[in-house]
């Protein structure tokens, strides 16, 4: 005959949800997750509690469910349940990542097996993959083992080990399949994931690379990965030095290899590519007191080589972990939405590429009494551990961890669209990002353009959506161009410099009848133009982005009342030198010339009413100078270049069908070359 014990067990795993890892042990008083059925939560409340069992204060409450944390033993529990009848299922409390990282090992295996069993492989015959330049990655993780095939480890070195005894890598692999492991772990439901890893090793077990050499072990890397299968690839590295700095923003010799491997000049293989790069992290030594943002905002914290690449995306981080364990002393430094104290800032103003491009979730550091500030398993990001089976499970953070999650987003959004470029992903991407409220509350109330540089050193241009990057829906509309553009030719002049050739001309299928009818509602336009650029990175370019970038491009909108012609005209005008242009900065763009004319993405965002939008439907993509228009460059007029053009238009919250309008339009999309 059961025990009672045993029957009571039973029936409380019967309700179980969490799991059975973390189904609490007989005997001592636990807490419970517990959900109950809304129209019945109060009474069931006040009942439990003359048994014995205490609630917390906080509760949520969904549509028909209520949930609530209990304090009791299983009998306890099961008294309730019996008795009472409204308790629809039990769980684990939420914990905090410090929780799995002080579990023993055999703990954590047993967590690691659980989620293994749910795992579900990607449902293409051949998904996207994630090539990791790191330090390896470990292959007999249950977590990474169904999505790291052997063949699918290589090294810059043929000499190195494969596998990974620094544990850099093995971290990075976990948040780059699973993102923060925390809530998945969990949830106790299948897990899918639609994407694998490759593993490119660039970190030695032992010693450090040379750093003059460091450019070329990526390139070595990179050629190995590409000898052993055709697949679509996003490489993700957060490796950074800080033996450049400072560099003010200007190339150095890695970056421009960077930038060579991402236009396709470099490499065996003559192809694109997607870099995503960290940040690099701050010196916690040098926080001494005092305001955590002005340590990352000097000069000597400035973003590390290679991350100032034009052609790659730099990923800052930022953080909403600030949930303290209880008795943990001293507070967490940042900000729930606020810059990541790990994470560098650009040094210079203007000039060259805005970077970070964007920031992702980098954990948070704790301040007790005596600086300096220290991080904690608490405020990071759960991950796999390269010890396995010794340890399954640990923690993680700064702009690494941002990294990770930021290919894992890019590579989930490429899967959905697969035919695009990957000059276009970086838009779609880059250009999904916003500034959370935290950020946006460092912005006086009435800002100017001047005001927003804080902004974009420390955080780009915010923290990507990925809901936005996927959407077209019926208030908010996103139209993509991939086109080529040959932007010089010779001279007809015998011996003088090339000239501009050619400008790309749109007229955009604007839903002027749904645009007419908003009248002055504000409405907001956004543009992305993403090229990669070849690099020129000679002593005399890395003063001048007109030298060290092949090409240069731009984009223009016409204005209201600005018809073909006389829009065309203007733009012409503009052909040597479009960043002079004096009526740029007051024609409604909110970033400005400044902003948006750095690098080799280009955005900006006007705001203005519908009405007018309705008749600004021409935009231009011109030429300005780069090294490519040249006396010494030969036959310039077979020089393409490939760029991508993402044009979003959102009416906010304002119930507008602006979709169906354009989709009759679509397909009438008038795309014309023009001389300039």
């Amino acid at each position: 005959m059961q025990s009672i014990s045993a029957i009571v067990e039973a029936g409380l795993r019967a309700l179980w949800r969490s799991p059975h890892a973390r189904f609490p042990a007989q005997g001592p008083v636990h807490p419970w997750e517990i959900w109950l059925e809304r129209n019945e939560a109060d009474q069931f409340l006040e009942r439990a509690n003359a048994l014995g069992i205490r609630f917390e204060a906080d509760r949520l409450q969904f549509p028909e469910d209520v949930v609530v944390i209990g304090y009791g033993t299983h009998d306890q529990i099961a008294e309730a349940v019996r008795h009472y009848g409204t308790v629809k299922a039990l769980a684990a409390p939420t914990v905090l990542s410090d929780f799995f990282e002080g579990m023993p090992p055999e703990e954590q295996a047993e967590w690691a097996r659980a989620m293994e069993d749910l795992l579900q492989p990607p449902d293409a015959a051949d998904p996207r993959c994630i090539t990791l330049l790191d330090s390896g990655i470990g292959l007999n993780h249950p977590l990474i083992r169904p999505f790291l095939d052997p063949a699918d480890r290589h090294a810059a070195e043929p000499g190195w080990s494969l596998d990974d005894s620094r544990g850099h890598g093995t971290q990075l692999a976990g948040l780059s399949l699973y993102g923060d492991l925390l809530p998945v772990i969990q949830s106790n439901m299948p897990v899918h994931v639609r994407h694998r890893l490759e593993s490119a090793k660039i970190i030695p077990d032992a010693g450090q690379n040379p750093h003059h050499l460091l450019g070329a072990v990526v390139l070595n890397a990179v050629n190995a990965v590409e000898a052993n299968a055709e697949r679509g690839r996003t490489f993700s590295m957060a490796s950074t030095t800080d033996e450049d700095t400072p560099h003010d923003g200007a190339p150095t010799s890695w970056s421009s290899e960077i930038d060579q491997l991402t236009a396709g000049v470099s490499g065996n293989q003559n192809r694109q590519r997607l870099f995503v790069l960290s940040a690099g992290n701050t010196d916690q030594n040098r926080f001494q007191g005092g305001e955590y943002l002005s340590v990352c905002d000097d000069p000597d914290h400035e973003i590390e080589s290679p991350a100032q690449a034009w052609n790659s995306i730099c990923v800052g981080a930022y953080t909403e972990k600030v949930r303290m364990p209880a008795g943990l002393p001293g507070q967490a430094v940042a900000i729930a939405g606020d810059l990541a104290p790990s994470s560098r800032t650009a040094s210079w103003s203007k000039h060259w590429p805005i970077k970070p491009d964007i920031v992702m979730e980098g954990g948070n550091w704790v301040q007790d009494h005596l600086p300096p500030p220290l991080s904690h398993p608490a405020l990071s990001l759960l991950t796999t551990d390269h010890q396995y089976p010794l340890r399954s499970l640990t923690t993680t953070a700064d702009t690494s961890a941002a990294t990770a999650l930021a290919a894992k987003a890019i590579t989930e959004l490429w899967e959905d669209y697969p035919h695009l470029w990957p000059e276009t992903i970086r838009a779609i991407f880059v250009s999904s990002a916003r500034w959370t409220r935290q950020m946006e509350a460092h912005l006086p109330a009435n800002p100017s353009k001047g005001d927003f540089v804080r902004l974009f050193q420390r955080y780009g241009y915010g923290v990507p959506d990925q809901a936005r990057a996927r959407r077209s829906a019926e208030n908010a509309l996103s139209l993509i161009v991939q086109d080529t553009i040959t932007p010089y030719r010779p001279s007809a002049t015998a011996g003088a410099e090339p000239v501009h050739n050619q400008m790309k001309f749109f007229q955009l299928p604007w839903p002027r009848e749904a645009l007419r009818q908003l009248g002055a509602t504000e409405v907001t336009l956004r543009v992305a133009l993403s090229t990669f650029v070849e690099p020129n990175p000679s002593e005399a370019a890395r003063g001048s982005k007109f030298r060290y970038a092949s090409h240069n491009l731009r984009f223009k909108l016409n204005r209201a009342n600005e018809n073909r012609a006389q829009f065309q005209a203007r733009i012409n005008k503009l052909a040597d030198d479009s960043d002079a242009d004096p009526v740029a900065d007051n024609d409604g763009w909110i970033f400005g010339r400044n902003w948006r004319d750095v690098g080799s993405l280009h955005i900006d965002e006007l705001r203005c009413p519908a009405s007018d939008l309705a008749q600004r439907n021409l935009l231009a993509v011109q030429p300005v100078a780069g090294w490519w228009k040249s006396k010494s460059v030969q036959n310039v007029d077979r020089k393409a270049a490939r760029f991508a053009l993402v044009v979003e238009l959102d009416a906010g919250d304002v119930e507008a069908d602006l979709y169906t309008e354009v989709e009759t339009a679509i397909a009438n999309l008038n795309v014309a070359q023009i001389g300039v």
